[in-house]
């Protein structure tokens, strides 16, 4: 097995959105905004290369969406997903499965394009199986008044329409060394996949913790739709990881791609952060 980081390219948004009630002149430190308050965040997806399985985790924002859409998201930097995946020796049409975390758009963007002449949507891995949790599917297709922005049909249907869409029941393991299991903090059923390599675990860490910032347990973001079950789920996991010693890796952390974290007198803090490729 070999895992590859794929920057997909960077976005802003708002501080106060992404650090709730955090007061400003504590986050403000850790991830600085500019003078309009927006903040800049990675979308960081993972490729597993298992035998004859590439397994893409996420997509990122894609760039399908108007300029207007664009104009609040700020979308910017060098990298994009088909550039990265080509980066690699890839093509699109070498992923085999695309295990998608949620659907809100910076997170399954990338897995639809416009076709070649604009006129309506494809994926845009012609030969991968779309992986999503059935419950948050379902709870996609008929959200909250509150989460009904973030969630696409466009990002949505095509997957579907072309039948290349797997809706997953339960938790547990995927393929062997890839497992995963569902939280509810953030939206309805997102899930949490665990790959084990080369003896560590690595857990991708979607937006139960989307950067290192968020080891705190009362760091959590105005995004989530039940900030108190976050909470809980970051009580129930950060001690796991401490004692098991898991490899976080961030889908959004502008910086710093992956850490383990520790137990101290002081609760659990980042114990050590390096990038993906140190992993031995």
């Amino acid at each position: 097995m070999k895992l590859h980081t794929i920057n997909t390219g960077m976005f802003k948004l708002d501080g106060g959105a992404m650090f709730g009630v955090v007061p400003k002149s504590l986050w403000n430190k850790k991830n600085p905004s500019d003078d309009n308050n927006m903040c800049s965040w990675a979308m960081r997806c993972l490729l597993i290369e298992d035998g004859d399985k590439l397994i893409l985790i996420d997509s990122g924002l894609g760039d399908k969406q108007d300029d207007k859409f664009f104009g609040y998201y700020y979308l910017w930097g060098e990298d994009n997903l088909i550039k990265s995946i080509r980066s690699l020796g890839f093509e699109p049409e070498d992923i085999t499965h695309n295990l998608l975390t949620h659907l809100h758009f910076d997170h399954c963007g990338g897995s639809v394009k416009w076709n070649k002449d604009h006129t309506g949507y494809e994926t845009t891995f012609p030969n991968a199986t779309f992986m999503v949790g059935k419950e948050h599917w379902d709870f996609a297709l008929h959200p909250n008044a509150r989460e009904k922005a973030s969630f696409l049909t466009e990002n949505l249907l095509p997957m579907q329409e072309a039948g290349q869409l797997q809706l997953l029941e339960g938790e547990g393991e995927l393929f062997p060394g890839i497992s995963f299991n569902y939280v509810h903090g953030h939206t309805d059923g997102m899930l949490i996949p665990k790959i084990n390599y080369n003896g560590k675990t690595i857990v991708y860490m979607a937006d139960l913790l989307p950067a290192h910032f968020y080891v705190p347990i009362p760091w959590v973001m105005a995004y989530d739709t039940r900030p108190l079950i976050t909470m809980d789920e970051k009580q129930a996991f950060l001690p796991t990881a401490a004692k098991e010693e898991y490899i976080l890796y961030f889908e959004h952390d502008p910086i710093v791609e992956c850490c383990t974290v520790e137990q101290t007198e002081r609760g659990i803090k980042v114990k050590e952060v390096f990038k993906l490729d140190e992993i031995k």
